[in-house]
Order: C-alpha cells, then structure tokens, then sequence
C-alpha cells in the first residue's frame, strides 16, 4: 500500500455538514453541540479496528477513511488496534463466539494492520499527526482485582444487558454470551478513557455497531473523570439490499495486495450496483460534491456507461494500492476485454480469467514443431474438431493471447505463451479458454 497523502479539504465549520451530506453519520451523542464543538478547534478523535486477521477488509475502510477526513479538517486522529481486547473478541454483531487467537497470530495481525493503516494517515509531525497504539500496552499492566475495582464498580449489570450487543446474543435460541465477551465493553470503554487521559481524546467514532460500547466508555468517563467525552457511529458498509458489502463468491474483500490483489479490488468495485454506486461514491472517495452530482446525474442517463462505478474503482484503488497498481488493474481490465497480453504473469491472468474453462496439459506439447493451433482449440474447448477450428482461423475468428491468427498451419511453441505457464485462447469476442502448461 502506498500513502496517498492528506491534505486540508474540508474546513472544520463545515465538515459535519459534509459528514451529513455524505451519509456518514448513523448517531451522535450530541446533535445539537457536537458540529460547534467540531468547528471551534483542534479535537482529538479514536477509532478502533480488531486484529482478528493480518489485513483491514472493505467493511474497516469507511472508519478508517474517517479519521481520515477528520485530520484532513484539521483534527487529531488515533488508530487503536485491540491487541487486548482482540483476545477476547467483541460480541457486537456476531452470532457466536469467536475463537481466540495464539498471540504470535495477534502480533503478526497486529503488524500488518499497521501498515495499513500508515498507508491511509498521515503520521508525519505536526499537530494533527495521526497516533497508533495497542491497547495491549495499557491493559498488560492492570491487574484483575484492580480492574474490577477501578473500571467493573462503575458498571450497573442491568445497564450492560439492555446493550443490543449483550441482548440480542442473551435472546437469540441456543445462543449465550461467554463471561469474557460479556467483559469487552468494559476494556473498550477504559480505552477512552486511558486515551483521553494520555492525549486528551474527547470523541469515539465507529460503527453502528460500536454504539453500545462507544455510549459504555462516554458513561465511564463522566464516572471515573467527570469529563464529557462525544460519540459518532457511521452506518455499516452495506448493499441496498441490507447485505454486507464486500463479501463476494470467491471470499472477503481485503485492503492488503497478497490477499486480495489490486486488480480483483478494482473489480470488486467496477461491478458495484448502480442503486449501491452513488453512497459509495459518497462514503468512501474524497470526490467533490459537484463531482459526484455529476456522476449520479449521469448515472441516471446513461448507466450503461458505468462511469460511477469506473471512477469510484479508479479512486479506491489509487487510495489503498497506490497509482501504479491502479494502471496495472486497468491494464488487466483492457486485456478482459481484448487488448493484447503483455507483461502478465500466471497469477494476474488466473485472476483475470478465473470463471474461464481451463486445461492442463504436458509442456511437452511446445517443443519440436510445436502445438499446431487446431489442437490447441479443440483441446481447449473452442471447437470441436479441427475442420471446425480450420474454419474459425479462416473467418478470422481465433486468438492466441487476444492476438489474431490468420495462419491455419500455425504452430504454438513456448514462445507464444502469454506468462511462464498459461496461453490464452480465444473464440469471437469474449468466449475465451486457457491452457496451462505444466
């Protein structure tokens, strides 16, 4: 991941206007005070991420890009990654519990969600330069008993039980809630307030689902240090059909590379609804507003087009992969659609080509003469006998590696393979087949 830089665009008068405008806003804890509180200085706001894998998926990018806007205003951000509270698992959201994980498994998440996360802050000098920390460094030195005396006597039962996280585990038939998930809220809520002790945070921002606990650590900071601490939850990150956004056949959506590659994140977002384009556009790039006006007035028009959906993958994967694994994406796009292949290995043209027939066969076949083409087309399933590839090169309608044969004698060697092991045939304009040599 390459940083993207951050900029002052939003000035803080205005940003929870924006905030509102751009959808961002599910609760807040103070309507009324909250936008002037905002807007008449620098604040320090947290947002925190689980390190249950190595990698943030698609559903962590719109907290994570908003503490981003907010050091963009002008604002403070922290980035807390829950090496303790990881270990228990939060219940919010979840049907069951979680498995715990080994904690040479939590360092390594640890580390790769950091960098992450310094891909898309600013944490460079200055008075706005963002923070990273673990709550493991603060929890590690709180003894049991005085947890419970200092943070658990401020907690009424009765008060945790009527969260939606905590009822609606209790209701559900055959479901429950471990005494370890019951206690998350309590080590998230003590994070707010170890962070407003240590760097003077006042706000919590999450998601919807993060009310509960956020509401949890304002109450204790009102207990424990007669302060007022705010809260601000975006929605979660959804299709309009309610479901989960990010999820695909073929698995999560992740921001790391060696998970989910630029070229798959790219059209993870190329093939968005159009109904879904319009919010994603709003949520999750930093396009203006004339912009995204334009785009959605367009969309209207002519949604065949799918310009919303272009610019929001352009944006996106610019923002989390950087501008050269932007190119090589829409590199990879233009060869779906029959620019020619160069400059590919097996791997990107496996992604490209993922729901395409695919055949092995003996590397044997390259050497001597070679593979003559007909072969190639029957073996891959373009034709079904010779004669009939015969007539396919004939009526100029086959292609090795979306180049034109217009020789019905040719014959394949390793040098027309289009990577070390795979060559890409064609049938017309978009049936294809591969064949893999090995």
């Amino acid at each position: 991941m390459v940083f993207a830089g951050v900029h002052r665009k939003v000035p803080m008068l205005d940003l929870f206007s924006e905030f509102r405008w751009r959808g961002l806003i599910q609760q807040t804890t103070d309507d009324a005070h909250l936008p002037q509180w905002l807007a008449t200085g620098r604040r320090t706001v947290y947002a925190g991420f689980d390190p249950t894998a190595d990698s943030l998926h698609v559903g962590s990018l719109l907290p994570l890009l908003l503490l981003r806007r907010f050091q963009q205003a002008g604002h403070r951000p922290i980035a807390l990654v829950g090496g303790a509270t990881g270990m228990i698992g939060d219940p919010s959201g979840k049907s069951e519990e979680r498995n715990l994980l080994p904690l040479d498994v939590l360092q390594s998440n640890l580390a790769g969600l950091e960098s992450q996360m310094r891909a898309l802050l600013d944490f460079d000098g200055g008075p706005t330069a963002a923070v990273l920390v673990n709550n493991a460094d603060w929890m590690r030195e709180f003894g049991y008993l005085d947890f419970l005396r200092d943070v658990g006597k401020c907690f009424s039962v009765g008060a945790m039980v009527a969260k939606d996280s905590v009822r609606s585990r209790l209701e559900r038939d055959g479901g429950g809630l471990s005494y370890s998930e019951f206690s998350y809220m309590l080590l998230q809520a003590y994070d707010f307030v170890h962070l407003f002790d240590r760097y003077g945070c006042e706000l919590q921002v999450g998601g919807s689902d993060q009310w509960g606990n956020i509401t949890a650590g304002i109450d204790l900071g009102r207990r424990l240090r007669g302060v007022q601490l705010y809260g601000m939850t975006c929605p979660l990150l959804t299709k309009s059909d309610g479901s989960k956004m990010g999820k695909t056949e073929h698995g999560a959506v992740w921001l790391a590379s060696a998970r989910t590659s630029p070229y798959l994140f790219y059209q993870y977002w190329i093939n968005v609804d159009d109904v879904d384009a319009g919010p994603c556009l709003r949520m999750l790039t930093e396009l203006p507003r004339a912009e995204i006006e334009a785009l959605d007035a367009a969309r209207a028009q002519d949604p065949e087009r799918r310009e919303s959906q272009r610019r929001l993958a352009e944006e996106l994967t610019r923002q989390v992969h950087g501008q050269a694994a932007l190119e090589a994406a829409q590199r990879a796009t233009r060869v779906f659609f029959g620019a020619e292949i160069d400059g590919l290995d097996d791997t990107q043209l496996g992604e490209i080509f993922v729901d395409v027939p695919s055949r092995e066969l003996a590397r044997s076949r390259l050497a001597g003469a070679g593979l003559p083409i007909g072969d190639a087309l029957v073996e891959a399933g373009l034709c079904g006998t010779k004669s009939e590839a015969r007539r396919l090169v004939q009526q100029h309608g086959a292609y090795v590696n979306n180049r034109r044969v217009d020789d019905e004698e040719m014959q394949l060697g390793p040098g027309h393979l289009a990577s070390a092991s795979i060559l890409v045939l064609r049938r017309g304009k978009r049936r294809y087949a591969l064949l893999r040599f090995v």
